[in-house]
């Protein structure tokens, strides 16, 4: 058993920007000869989720307009109160979306259904450069 560790590196717009980096996960597996095993997906930052989706442009609208729904953007907030960065909005709906995705490698494969990718959803209310930490337990080939 091993432990590959790696990174996917993307500038944002914030502001419910959804990037899909299943591509650079996939490149992560392939270059490292990762066979079977788990891969965790995982985002540093509060204010930004890694999740699965179809990543098609009536989600890609479905789904800021959900957030809206749930975590507003022009509500008041106990967070901005303290901090002031207009942001309260954006911690809330990463915790409610989460840091990580854990998905399944087989045979040197991401196990994803047919239109399932995975995506960086960055909520916060500026451009941002984040940093995704991509860790592997399992076997190479």
């Amino acid at each position: 058993m091993i432990v590959c560790t790696g990174k996917v590196e993307t500038s944002s717009k914030g502001f419910n920007d959804i990037i899909n980096i299943t591509d650079d996960v996939r490149e992560f597996i392939e270059k490292n000869k990762l066979r079977e095993g788990q891969l965790l997906v995982f985002i540093n930052g509060s204010t930004a989720a890694i999740s699965s989706i179809e990543y098609e442009p009536g989600l890609l609208r479905d789904f800021p307009e959900l957030m809206e729904k749930i975590a507003p953007m022009n509500e008041r907030y106990h967070h901005d109160d303290t901090w002031h960065d207009g942001n309260g909005y954006a911690h809330l709906r990463s915790t409610l979306i989460g840091p990580s995705f854990t998905v399944p490698v087989l045979d040197g494969k991401l196990v994803l259904g047919t239109w399932q990718q995975i995506i960086l959803i960055d909520f916060d209310n500026r451009s941002r450069h984040r940093v995704v930490t991509l860790q592997f337990i399992g076997e190479k080939g």
